[in-house]
């Protein structure tokens, strides 16, 4: 069953497993459980992932989502964790430099846009309505807040928000819970939030593309299981549910 950790917590780890084929969720029903350290915009997705994947291995998946930086320097202390999915090729530097990671492949991609509460209360119409608004974004350290900063940059916008945010999702629960009268999330977060909250795309976004990246660990405690879930997630029919969710090609 997929389990859910909290940024930061014990993340509990792992037995045995087999390799998979480029189509499937993997291999033959092998057992064992696989922790993944996974960027906080892969939550919904993530978890659309975890089920076919359980079911086709007999396996339990737990993910610990947070911001990619956290998560990274997490993995290089040392962290338990099979997986390490980031939302920027910075983070899984961080990784790959302390040579604790495997191959790493690029799986996903990613786009800014503009979230505002469900009927828009402020009016918002574009980034240039942001100056007078209270709006929010990630952190300038983490990749939602890096990419923002390129955006806004981009668009001459100088409007200081309201509060910086740990991750996407934080800043995608103060527009949701009404504390802000916008916030610059990616587009999948957007979708996943549904009827709560009303995207306005960023016209030149894309030129700021999020790239996402995943490898396994070298502390990984069940090593096939963990190269299983990147041809999984990199797959012709985990790619499908990729882009359901809203993420681009890589």
């Amino acid at each position: 069953m997929l389990s859910l950790l909290l940024p930061l917590a014990a993340c509990g780890s792992d037995d045995s497993g087999t390799a998979s084929d480029d189509s499937s969720a993997g291999g033959g029903d092998t057992g064992g459980s696989l922790t993944v350290l996974a960027a906080a915009s892969l939550t919904d997705v993530f978890a659309q992932l975890a089920t076919p994947f359980e079911e086709e291995h007999g396996a339990d998946v737990s993910v610990s989502f947070g911001s990619s930086t956290d998560l990274a320097e997490q993995a290089v202390d040392g962290a338990p964790g099979d997986i390490l999915a980031t939302a920027d090729e910075t983070s899984m530097q961080i990784a790959e430099d302390a040579s604790v990671t495997g191959d790493v492949e690029t799986f996903a991609t990613n786009v800014l846009t503009i979230v505002v509460p469900r009927g828009n209360p402020a009016g918002i119409e574009s980034l240039d309505d942001l100056d007078g608004a209270t709006w929010v974004r990630c952190a300038d350290e983490v990749p939602c807040g890096k990419v923002a900063l390129a955006v806004l940059e981009d668009n001459d916008i100088t409007a200081e928000p309201a509060s910086l945010e740990e991750d996407v999702r934080a800043t995608l629960d103060k527009v949701i819970s009404g504390e802000a009268d916008a916030g610059l999330v990616y587009s999948t977060d957007a979708v996943a939030a549904g009827d709560d909250v009303e995207a306005i795309e960023i016209p030149g976004a894309e030129d700021e593309l999020t790239s996402y990246y995943v490898t396994s660990l070298e502390q990984a405690e069940n090593a096939d299981l963990a190269a299983d879930w990147v041809t999984w997630v990199t797959s012709e029919e985990g790619q499908k549910i990729l882009a359901d969710a809203g993420f681009g090609s890589p």
